[in-house]
């Protein structure tokens, strides 16, 4: 897969992790996907941004929490906008809120932290030097960003007025679209619609995330995105997180197109690793 220079309006592009200890987050995420870091905040500046690369390429970043915040583990979504106080605008008309004002990150972007109704929180970055990731959809990158949400319909509405997303049902998972994106994917590489629909996934190319649905009697969990990274094997992957001292909340089963687990980082912080099956392509289909 070609290196990114850049995405287009309405995709995520670029996760971080905030961490109460960066640099044991840094140990931790190095071991299991092989990043190396270099720091991005210049000397003397209070706070930490590890920049995690791989093959020299930007993939995703560690940084120790904002100025104020809780100390919490958490891994935070980023889509790409022209303007971020226009995304924030967006937001509020949407009936979303705005957490975090528009500001500027040095020379690398401006960015806003929002969140939906339900109070799924997200960021919206406007590139400036920062590109957001070079490197996605291999092992040890970023191959999806996850709604988690009670309301599919509500969010629906939101994020259609917000990055003019639609959505796409393929019988066994519900995911965010926007046309321009296959169009974008198709002069990156060319061929692109007709391997998807090679795959029985026509219209694929088009997604940007995906939605899942929070059950009904899980009381606890709240609105959210999550982060799935890409990996060879992800029985390895489990097993090799549980080694360094991370925790298996779902032991690897097979899902549509992949193999997939679900963990959380020494610290607390959970995100997915998925293996590309493409076997698995009719797992959980609905029959029509």
């Amino acid at each position: 897969m070609p290196e990114r220079d850049g995405y287009i309006a309405g995709v995520p592009c670029w996760v971080d992790t905030s961490q109460p200890d960066p640099d044991a987050a840094a140990e931790f995420y190095g071991a299991l996907f092989g990043w190396e870091f270099e720091e991005a905040m210049p000397a003397g500046a209070p706070g930490r941004y590890l920049m995690a690369r791989l093959r020299g390429g930007d993939v995703a970043a560690v940084s120790s929490p904002p100025e104020g915040a809780a100390a919490q583990a958490v891994w935070n979504t980023y889509i790409w906008v022209e303007d971020a106080d226009e995304a924030a605008a967006k937001a509020r008309e949407a009936g979303g809120s705005v957490l975090g004002e528009p500001f500027d990150v040095m020379d690398a972007g401006r960015m806003a932290v929002l969140a939906d109704p339900e109070g799924a929180v997200f960021c919206v970055w406007q590139a400036k030097e920062h590109r957001g990731a070079r490197i996605v959809n291999e092992p040890g990158a970023v191959n999806f960003n996850v709604l988690n949400t009670r309301d599919p319909e509500a969010a629906k509405r939101f994020y259609a007025a917000v990055f003019g997303w639609t959505t796409l049902d393929l019988g066994n998972g519900e995911f965010w679209t926007l046309h321009a994106y296959g169009d974008y994917l198709e002069q990156l590489t060319p061929g692109t619609r007709e391997r998807t629909a090679e795959l029985g996934a026509a219209g694929f190319e088009d997604v940007v995330a995906a939605i899942t649905r929070i059950a009904g009697d899980d009381t606890d969990t709240p609105a959210h995105w999550s982060v799935t990274f890409s990996t060879a094997d992800a029985d390895a992957t489990a097993a090799k997180a549980t080694e360094l001292g991370g925790t298996v909340l779902l032991a690897p089963i097979d899902a549509p197109y992949s193999r997939l687990t679900v963990l959380r980082d020494p610290q607390g912080a959970t995100f997915s690793a998925t293996a590309f099956v493409a076997e698995n392509k009719d797992v959980g289909r609905t029959p029509t």
